[in-house]
This record gives C-alpha cells, sequence and structure tokens, in this order.
C-alpha cells in the first residue's frame, strides 16, 4: 500500500469480523512496526500478543473505571482527563455509577490484544523536571505503536490505541508478569475490521502550521 494511503487511511477501528490474526501475518506487522525511532535507539519496549480469553476479559474489567470516569466527565462537558482543568466528577461519583461495559466491549472482543510495554530505565525523560505532566519518554514508544496500526494497515488488519487499562497499571503488570518498571504504554485491539473507512475527518493544515512563531 502507498503510504500517504496509510497515513489517510488508517483509523481507530473498534469493531472487528472475529477472524483471527495469522501468526505470520502479526510477526509481519511487528517484523516491519520495529523500526520505529526511539530515543538513542535504545528500543526499550516489549510486547505481549494477549490471545487467552481470560486475560482478554480481566484487561477489559481492569479499564471500566477509568472508562467510566471517561464518560462522566464528557458527560460533564468536560475534556476527560485534563491535566489542567481539574474535573468537576469525583470518585465517589465514579464509584456510584454503573460502568459502562459496552466502552471496553472491543477489548473483550478483538481477536488478540497487543499489550505495549516500554522500560523506563531505558528511556529519556528530559521533562521529569517541569511543573507538568511528562510526555516526552512518549517519543520512545508512541512511534511503534503507530507503526503496528500502519503495518496492520497494510496487511488488511486494524485496530486503535486504548489507555484506560493504564489507569490500573500495577493490576495489569501483576496480571501479564509485567516487572514494576516497565510502563503499560498501551493496549491495541486488533483484529480485522468490519468495515473500512476511508474518509478521516482532521483538521486542515492552515490550523495546524504556523511560522516562527505562535501565532506567526
Amino acid at each position: 500500500m502507498e503510504l500517504y494511503e496509510a497515513m489517510r487511511t488508517t483509523f481507530a477501528c473498534r469493531e472487528f469480523s472475529g477472524e483471527a490474526v495469522p501468526g505470520e501475518v502479526l510477526q509481519r506487522i511487528i517484523d516491519n512496526a520495529r523500526f520505529a525511532p526511539s530515543g538513542g535507539n535504545r528500543q526499550g519496549w516489549r510486547i505481549i500478543n494477549v490471545v487467552d480469553p481470560d486475560k482478554k476479559e480481566q484487561l477489559a474489567d481492569l479499564s471500566l473505571a477509568a472508562a467510566t470516569r471517561y464518560v462522566l466527565e464528557s458527560q460533564a462537558g468536560e475534556s476527560p482527563f485534563n491535566s489542567i482543568r481539574p474535573s468537576s466528577v469525583t470518585d465517589e461519583q465514579v464509584l456510584a455509577t454503573e460502568p459502562p461495559h459496552w466502552f471496553v466491549a472491543y477489548i473483550r472482543n478483538a481477536p488478540t490484544l497487543l499489550v505495549i510495554t516500554v522500560d523506563l530505565s531505558r528511556v529519556a525523560s528530559m521533562d521529569r523536571h517541569l511543573d507538568r505532566v511528562g510526555v516526552v519518554s512518549g517519543g520512545s514508544i508512541y512511534p511503534l505503536v503507530w507503526n503496528i496500526l500502519l503495518a496492520a494497515r497494510n496487511e488488511g488488519y486494524a485496530g486503535t490505541i486504548t489507555t484506560m487499562a493504564v489507569d490500573k497499571e500495577a493490576q495489569v503488570q501483576e496480571l501479564l508478569g509485567i516487572p514494576s518498571h516497565w510502563a503499560v504504554a498501551a493496549v491495541i485491539p486488533l483484529g480485522k475490521p468490519l468495515k473500512q473507512l476511508t474518509r478521516l475527518k482532521r483538521k486542515p493544515v492552515e490550523e495546524i502550521l504556523f511560522t516562527n512563531s505562535w501565532d506567526g
């Protein structure tokens, strides 16, 4: 597939046919995705391919608390999990709300789940001393995550980046035997899409590209 076509048609897929991802296809996807860049080319990543139904169920359950908060904050007109504006939604409200099982159904139903982890002892966190949430470390793992989705698109498969389970990282680590200094960066449900979207909505270039200054 031509690169620009793949970039323009790789969408967030949450509906799958149920068809398994063949081992040789997953091997090709990872074989090509692994050429993603990372800080110092340290490649401090490990991918766990979860196909066990019980573990998929548990990963979906571990995503429910964050999914509940996401729904409540969205209903309150907020930008969920925003690090700048405190949420009006309380922990008590989250606990008292019926979890949105529909929200994590695609985690339960995906043929495979790729749990993406990164070794925090091997990434550069240049913003670790700044008075804001850290983002720089993601530069050593999310290029790999996106490469996986691009490669999957090339193979006729699809998925999406989910992070709800990260809210319960310690439990995910225990479930999958992940060492404590390896962060869970994403859980990617992956499979054959029920439909392939080709007309994605994005902001025009004029709204995101500026010259020499913030409003240049």
